[in-house]
């Protein structure tokens, strides 16, 4: 890398006095900034999803046009995120976490007050896309950053503890639409329709994604050795099973990265094969939810962004959970832990789907969604999803990063993001909204629970794998 966003140099190692409260101040501070520095990219990952019922009642796009406009968020992210990790492995996060924020947010910022920015399907759909493209640059900084200050024996509580920045940052899109809703009511004296606040949807986030980018540059810092402090192995004595200090602490050739601990790495394809259809049924039930509960299920905004919010919500306990079972029940068994939470997700998605909307005698009998029985269940049923589904996303990154040593972790887990996003997001937007075009939202559930089954069945070969992949290393290093 070059100028700003080269890596820090390795400075001489501070006064053994000085080592261990400078360690644990600075690993909580670089933690503050990719938490919260992620957290803010979903402020600006999926709020266009809350503006697609408006964009609809508005008579701008069909469900169609949005699935199409939808695939470029997929198709950037995806080539993105695996590209700009191979960046990111050489490069200072304390710059490139932050400048992918700044951008992302000025995509969205511009989206909203600009009518230029959604005059036509190819101007969004290339908007999106930029969008999609600077979103690719927060998860490899992060995970960099991760396998630096963190090591293996407690990197799954800690991942599982910062994935959920995911629904820290998901929640604000839909608390901004109800702010948006507000600040209508009070201007006009009536209640909000979608069509009235998607613009809010998409300028709101983006304005405080950019505010957030300035305090992330200022608390951010690259490795534990720019500071003057040990390898976190050598300062923990928690070496994992093939570590060699060459591998894991001098850099690597863009070769070594891409060929040798990617493309020959038989178990991480398989976990980024499943990837494709964690995301599907991921993506799937968040980006079209807001359309489907309002138009079959007779959600007004203000349910639709309250079930959106809580979806996010729910998400934090389940992926704590998911990383505390995965690293003290299963003792490390991540294949198995996603297999188990993404069986229970297919079944809530598929309770979800079957569960009856108000009858027509009913609506407008219930002044509240939580007063009326049907939506109810919906909000309970979104609640159970979001709480499943997001544990195995998580375990596959932490999967990919520990399958690879530090210096190549980002682009392993963008290996991984390239499948999920590529196939599983395009396909959760172009395909699930086709589908409820031409056969109406059954078609679109049959893509989604389909999605579910096929992830059931490769994590079930992933944990095939990694039960054999753990035998060839104690067969290897002469464990009994």
């Amino acid at each position: 890398m070059f100028g700003p966003f080269k890596p820090a140099p390795h400075i001489t190692e501070l006064p053994k006095e000085k080592m261990d409260p400078t360690y644990r101040r600075l690993r909580w501070q670089v933690f503050a900034g990719i938490f919260f520095g992620y957290a803010a990219y979903y402020f600006v990952r999926a709020n266009f999803d809350l503006a697609q019922k408006g964009l609809i009642d508005a008579g701008m796009y069909t469900k169609t046009d949005l699935g199409v406009i939808g695939t470029a968020a997929g198709l950037a992210y995806g080539i993105s995120k695996f590209v700009m990790a191979g960046f990111s492995d050489r490069s200072n996060p304390r710059m490139f976490l932050p400048t992918g924020l700044l951008l992302s947010g000025l995509c969205m910022t511009l989206m909203g007050l600009f009518p230029w920015a959604t005059s036509g399907i190819t101007v969004m759909w290339v908007m999106i896309f930029l969008n999609g493209w600077f979103q690719g640059m927060g998860w490899p900084p992060c995970g960099r950053t991760m396998v630096h200050w963190w090591s293996k024996n407690e990197r799954g509580t800690i991942v599982s503890i910062w994935n959920t920045a995911h629904n820290v940052g998901g929640m604000v899109p839909g608390a901004m639409v109800l702010l948006a809703s507000a600040l209508y009511f009070s201007n006009h004296g009536v209640q909000a329709t979608a069509k009235d606040v998607w613009q809010q949807a998409l300028y709101f986030p983006g304005i405080a994604a950019m505010l957030v980018s300035i305090p992330i540059f200022l608390i951010m810092r690259d490795t534990p050795q720019s500071c003057g402090l040990p390898p976190i192995e050598k300062w923990r004595n928690d070496y994992p099973d093939d570590y060699n200090e060459k591998t894991y602490e001098n850099d690597l050739t863009t070769k070594e990265i891409f060929v040798t601990y990617v493309l020959k790495n038989k178990l991480l394809w398989y976990i980024a094969i499943a990837n494709v259809f964690v995301y599907l049924i991921r993506y799937g039930v968040l980006k079209w939810s807001p359309v489907y509960l309002g138009e079959v299920k007779h959600f007004n905004i203000k349910g639709t962004a309250w079930a959106y919010t809580i979806y996010e919500l729910a998400a934090i306990p389940g992926t704590l959970l998911c990383g505390w079972v995965s690293d003290k029940v299963f003792k490390g068994k991540r294949g198995l832990t996603g297999l188990i939470f993404m069986v229970l997700t297919t079944a809530a998605v598929v309770a979800y789907w079957l569960n009856p909307a108000t009858p027509e005698a009913e609506l407008g009998k219930y002044a509240f969604w939580y007063e009326n029985p049907y939506q109810l269940m919906d909000f309970i049923l979104m609640t159970t999803i979001g709480f499943l589904i997001y544990g195995p996303v998580m375990l596959i990154g932490l999967h990919a990063l520990e399958l690879a040593p530090k210096k190549a972790a980002g682009t392993a887990a963008g290996f991984t993001g390239l499948f999920g996003y590529l196939g599983g997001t395009v396909a959760a937007s172009a395909v699930v909204g086709w589908a409820a075009d031409k056969f109406g939202w059954d078609g679109g559930f049959y893509v989604i629970i389909g999605g579910g089954v096929a992830a059931v069945l490769l994590l079930l070969l992933v944990t095939v794998e990694e039960a054999a992949h753990k035998a060839r290393l104690d067969d290897h290093y002469g464990r009994s």
